[in-house]
């Protein structure tokens, strides 16, 4: 067997011995176990069929093998990186089942609350990309501030679209609870958070659902720039009718509370990406006796699987549509984003569980066009990218 490390990148070529590939056979599986220096250290598990990656913080460089998993390593180390590889004795699994996932008991119940809300979530994906605005019926208002008719067709235009937009922030706020439910089940003791996300894996896709939904929308909103208008017209008229003692009866269903959390929550460039952010930073901060690596492993694990799953051509042929594969990378930055709100020093640190090089490069070898919405949400919505260390190559990446 070969070890190759390349400058502060590991790079290993793994070449297993004649006399190993004739002895064992696809059941008898030999363990090889390498420590490689980079920071932290990775510890890479060779079988026939996959690898593991594991962080160690030990600095120390040697290799050994063991004829089963080592289980000394498993009770003491946390698994935060899956890389399968194929030897050709048999077929790579990934670690997510995003197709045929189905709840368990014990996920059944958390699962159908988060079904109820997604069940939701193409109705809204659909209003919104079909959401045309009212400029011209505003602009024609503008143009002619005498003109009662046209005020009146201006404002009988906004009202309804106030009301749609109205129905996708309360929808983002049945999100914040889902992501809530679904952390505090993927994340509490006595297991991992990769224990988690291999036994729960129903509960894992209805996260990766929500990730995809919020990026899709997103996605939608940031090409919009209708939405902002309608809703800066509505409020104006709204405060000009107040000074004039005037009641609307929109003001029933979206009153000046609901207008002011609205617009907050529409003055975001990506909104649903931050309201979620703001739910995973709150869940940390409430639950204070739950690890903070609890929660930060489980979105540095689904980002590695991610990009490992993006990366290798035999999982990539595997997807049955381009939009799995938008699937995996909206996924994918979703959780980095994630991440970086509530890790201490980022995703984009030097000791961050996330390749962050790997996870960019991944994006950049896609179309421009099919990815540059999720690379403005890690420019744009990432909390980290900025700070002085983030190394220059990250920040080149993502100009």
């Amino acid at each position: 067997m070969t070890l190759l490390m390349i400058a502060d990148a590991v790079t290993v070529t793994f070449k297993l011995n004649s006399e190993f590939q004739e002895e064992e056979s696809e059941s008898d599986i030999i363990w090889f176990l390498i420590l490689a220096s980079c920071g932290y250290y990775n510890v890479v598990w060779i079988s026939l069929g996959f690898v593991e990656a594991v962080r160690l913080e030990e600095k120390a460089v040697h290799w050994s093998w063991s004829p089963r998993r080592p289980a000394w390593l498993m009770a003491n180390r946390e698994v935060v990186a899956v890389g399968l590889i194929s030897t050709g004795v048999r077929a790579p699994r990934p670690l997510f089942r995003w197709e045929d996932a189905q709840p368990t008991d014990g996920e059944r119940e958390v699962w159908n609350q988060i079904s109820a809300v997604l069940q939701d979530s193409e109705s809204m994906l659909a209003d919104l990309q079909a959401y045309k605005g009212a400029g011209q019926e505003i602009r024609d208002a503008i143009q002619n501030p005498n003109d009662i008719q046209l005020q009146e067709k201006a404002w009988n235009s906004v009202c309804p679209l106030v009301v749609r937009l109205k129905r996708f922030y309360e929808f983002s706020l049945r999100l914040e609870k889902a992501l809530q439910s679904l952390l505090e089940s993927l994340t509490c003791p006595p297991y991992t958070p990769t224990q988690h996300l291999e036994r729960e894996q129903a509960l894992a896709k209805e996260f990766a659902e929500i990730l995809h939904f919020t990026l899709r929308f997103d996605e939608l909103k940031m090409r919009n720039p209708a939405i902002q208008n309608d809703f800066s017209y509505y409020r104006r008229t709204i405060s000009r009718n107040r000074i004039n003692n005037m009641h609307l009866d929109i003001e029933n269903e979206v009153n000046n509370e609901m207008a002011n959390r609205m617009s907050l929550f529409y003055a975001e460039a990506t909104p649903m990406l931050k309201t979620l952010s703001n739910a995973t930073t709150h869940f940390v901060s409430e639950n204070k006796t739950l690890p903070i690596e609890n929660t930060t492993d489980c979105l540095s694990t689904m980002a590695s699987v991610c990009k490992v799953m993006l990366e290798t051509p035999e999982y990539r042929s595997r997807f049955t549509s381009e939009e799995t594969l938008m699937f995996c990378m909206r996924v994918m930055v979703g959780v980095i984003i994630l991440y970086d709100h509530v890790h201490p020093v980022g995703a984009f640190s030097k000791t961050s569980k996330i390749d962050m090089k790997g996870c960019i490069k991944v994006l950049k070898e896609q179309p421009p066009d099919s990815v540059e919405g999720l690379l403005n949400a890690l420019r744009f919505t990432t909390k980290h990218l900025n700070d002085e260390s983030t190394s220059k190559q990250i920040r080149a990446m993502l100009q």
